[in-house]
């Protein structure tokens, strides 16, 4: 029976991805930053633990809490709207700090056992954003590009020990509470310079047209995760999906 560790399961595609490993008699290690027990079904399969990917300390406990693991998935992000001229820069290494450096130490932190092994497997969820260029989330974009690039050269450091890192990329999921999550960043993101822009933006993020649910991405990452034949690269969403 194998076992995933995911980062980030307290909403949206974190949740719903350790259920959809729970329903295929994985071996789960969901991690929050403020553990939960209420929000996933008890399981003899299911341990919760307590992780914060900003603090070195609670992913070395976290990590050794879970001892051997099969796969990684890089989940946890924070998000951030607003023209730049507006973004305090402190708002700015919040988000690098969670989307990029987080993902890199949650990496660094297991590779040892993976190496040992010459087994393992490594997803990092980023964003569909990184492959159109939108107004408003230049920041956000930049960090979830980072990994994008860091993922590929990633794999070829890896290949020799038989460990493989895939990316998902998921499309824009309204039913998720990412945006109110990242609502309290975003106070001052707006410059009143750039009103006219964001109105504009927002109109047509409220014009139907496809989205992603959080089953959309849990299925991709359930495919990185067991599936060799995968492409490295895998969107999730019907809008990810077109965009790609």
């Amino acid at each position: 029976m194998k076992t995933v560790l995911i980062t980030g399961c307290s909403s949206g595609f974190g949740l719903e991805t350790a259920q959809y490993f729970l329903d295929r008699d994985w071996n789960v290690i969901a991690t929050m930053r403020t553990p939960r027990e209420d929000l996933l079904p008890r399981s003899e399969r299911l341990r919760i633990l307590a992780l914060d990917v900003t603090d070195a300390d609670s992913i070395r406990r976290a990590v050794e809490a879970a001892g051997t693991i099969d796969v990684l998935v890089n989940n946890a992000g924070i998000g951030l709207l607003g023209a730049l001229e507006g973004l305090p820069m402190d708002s700015v290494r919040e988000i690098f700090d969670t989307n990029t450096f987080g993902t890199m130490a949650m990496i660094q932190a297991v590779l040892p056992q993976f190496r040992r092994r010459k087994a393992g497997v490594i997803v990092n969820v980023t964003s569909s954003v990184t492959l159109k260029p939108l107004p408003l989330l230049s920041v956000y974009t930049a960090s979830k590009a980072a990994v994008n690039a860091f993922t590929e050269s990633l794999t070829l450091e890896l290949k020799q020990f038989n460990v493989r890192v895939s990316l998902v990329l998921p499309g824009r999921a309204p039913s998720t509470r990412f945006g109110e999550n990242a609502r309290p960043r975003m106070q001052a993101g707006i410059h009143e310079s750039y009103t006219d822009l964001a109105q504009r933006i927002f109109a047509e993020w409220g014009e139907p047209a496809p989205v992603t649910g959080a089953g959309d991405v849990a299925e991709a990452v359930w495919r990185a995760a067991t599936d060799p034949a995968t492409p490295m690269r895998l969107a999730a969403g019907a809008d990810a999906v077109a965009l790609m």
